[in-house]
């Protein structure tokens, strides 16, 4: 079954930078709160054109009347960051889902760093002002390939200016080269927490500096799946589904969460690209071809649990818990 919705007006929308738009959502009943979310959420907007997308919230979490999102038109979007764009307007409701969190900040940290890249910044602004209002030690380094392209530039200058937040700045355009991680993430201590959102290639280099660094304390949350290219399956496989006691055949070219869903069964799921994490099973046997932009790569190779929307069967018997 589709994850429990809630019911958002559209309140505000603000120009943020080039091609970054922030939207406020509003409970569209009066007298209603939002539920309470914790620094690096997101939700899911179920979109007027039939779109599911996931954004990062970026408001105080202390807020209960109001979720704030930021979204890049996407040179590449599909039709979900251009409907919100050149279609969603102040006024519109629409499906949102409850928050979820796949991004957890360590609120008790000795010490965190924040990296950002481009749109990026929106959980990571979140972060930021959380751990300012909790008082613990953090710094802030934002990256993006230029100035203008930076969204909420000035706010989170002013709180780092007010409550003495180290704060680094790399623009691509003014720097005239993409940012050196390893000199950047040098000498933060082993101990520290390390955080990044941002483009693929930037996280496979922060997770690939940090492992050099020695700093085991390494989060990153990605926008999309993780696509890489394998061979077309040709076979079907079977899924064993143990507490519904049904096995499932999926056929070539389609997820298992679809088959899942054709045979009867109603697990939660969202966006089915991958990134929302509302379709997250327990694997209770067998190895997977993992696809999502969620699990670390610890958490893929501990193979306990497992996106079935994106991901698939390596080896079986594959035995899922549902």
């Amino acid at each position: 079954m589709s994850s429990p919705t809630l019911n958002a007006l559209v309140h505000t929308m603000r120009y943020e930078a080039d091609g970054i738009v922030s939207v406020e959502f509003r409970p569209a009943a009066p007298d209603v709160d939002f539920p309470a979310f914790e620094a690096g959420s997101h939700i899911d907007l179920h979109l007027p054109n039939g779109l599911v997308r996931s954004y990062s919230l970026c408001n105080p979490s202390t807020d209960r009347q109001r979720y704030v999102v930021g979204v890049l038109n996407d040179r590449k979007s599909r039709g979900g960051s251009r409907y919100v764009h050149q279609q969603l307007r102040v006024g519109t409701t629409l499906p949102i889902s409850v928050p979820r969190n796949n991004f957890k900040l360590q609120e008790d940290a000795g010490r965190s760093v924040l990296v950002s890249g481009g749109i990026g910044v929106t959980p990571i602004w979140c972060m930021l002002q959380r751990l300012v209002a909790t008082g613990r030690p953090v710094e802030l380094i934002y990256c993006a390939r230029a100035r203008k392209e930076a969204a909420f530039c000035e706010s989170i200058a002013a709180l780092a200016a007010e409550k003495s937040v180290k704060l680094t700045w790399h623009f691509d355009e003014e720097k005239g080269a993409p940012p050196d991680l390893a000199a950047l993430l040098a000498d933060k201590g082993a101990d520290s927490h390390f955080y990044c959102c941002g483009p693929t290639p930037m996280l496979d280099n922060f997770e690939k500096t940090c492992e050099k660094l020695g700093y085991s304390n390494a989060h990153i949350e990605r926008f999309a799946a993780v696509h890489v290219e394998t061979p077309s399956a040709t076979q079907s496989y079977v899924v064993e589904c143990a507490k519904s006691k049904k096995s499932v055949e999926v056929p070539p070219g389609k997820s298992i969460l679809d088959s899942l869903i054709d045979a009867g069964l109603n697990p939660d799921h969202s966006c089915k690209e991958g990134v929302c994490g509302a379709c997250e099973t327990k694997v209770l046997s067998g190895e997977v071809d993992h696809h999502d932009g969620i699990l670390t790569k610890a958490e893929r190779a501990a193979n306990k649990t497992m996106m079935i929307c994106v991901s698939r069967c390596q080896r079986g018997p594959l035995v899922l818990d549902i």
